[in-house]
C-alpha cells in the first residue's frame, strides 16, 4: 500500500523559494521511481522532475531547469523539490508520484544514469500511486 503525502506548498512572491516534501511508503523495497507534476485549472497535467531513488539520473522540464532540483532521502523516505527563482507561471497544484521497480522503466542500478534512463523518466507519466497535491501560488 504505497501512499505518498506532500507538504511545504504556499504562496509566494515572484523569484521567492519553496521546498516541497513528500513523505512515501508503503514500497516493497523503495519507490524506484518518483517524479513531480503539477496542474494548473485549466490547464494540463505537466511533469516537472523526475529521480530514480537510491541514486540515478534526474529529469527536468525545459522550463524549470536551473531552477529546480529534485532530490530524495532514503533514510527519512522523503522527496523533495528545491524551487527557486519563482515565477507567476510555476502557480499550480504540485503533486508527487511513484511507482515500484516493476512499472519503471527497465532500467538496473548502474544503469540509472544513463541518457537512455534519464530520457525515459523523463516520458513516464504514468505513474500508479500519487499524492493529494500541495497548492503553489506565485504573485
Amino acid at each position: 500500500h504505497v501512499q505518498l503525502v506532500e507538504s511545504g506548498g504556499g504562496s509566494v512572491q515572484v523569484g521567492g523559494s519553496l521546498r516541497l516534501s513528500c513523505a512515501y511508503s508503503g514500497c516493497k523495497w523503495n519507490c524506484y521511481c518518483m517524479g513531480w507534476f503539477r496542474q494548473a485549472p485549466g490547464k494540463e497535467r505537466e511533469g516537472v522532475a523526475g529521480i530514480y531513488t537510491g541514486g540515478g539520473g534526474t529529469y527536468y522540464a525545459e522550463s524549470v531547469k536551473g531552477r529546480f532540483t529534485i532530490s530524495e532521502d532514503n533514510a527519512k523516505k522523503t522527496l523533495y523539490l528545491q524551487m527557486n527563482s519563482l515565477k507567476a507561471e510555476d502557480t499550480a497544484m504540485y503533486y508527487c508520484a511513484a511507482d515500484q521497480e516493476s512499472d519503471c522503466p527497465p532500467f538496473s542500478p548502474a544503469e540509472k544514469y544513463s541518457m537512455a534512463a534519464i530520457r525515459a523518466l523523463g516520458a513516464k507519466a504514468d505513474f500508479h500511486f500519487w499524492g493529494q497535491g500541495t497548492q503553489v501560488t506565485v504573485s
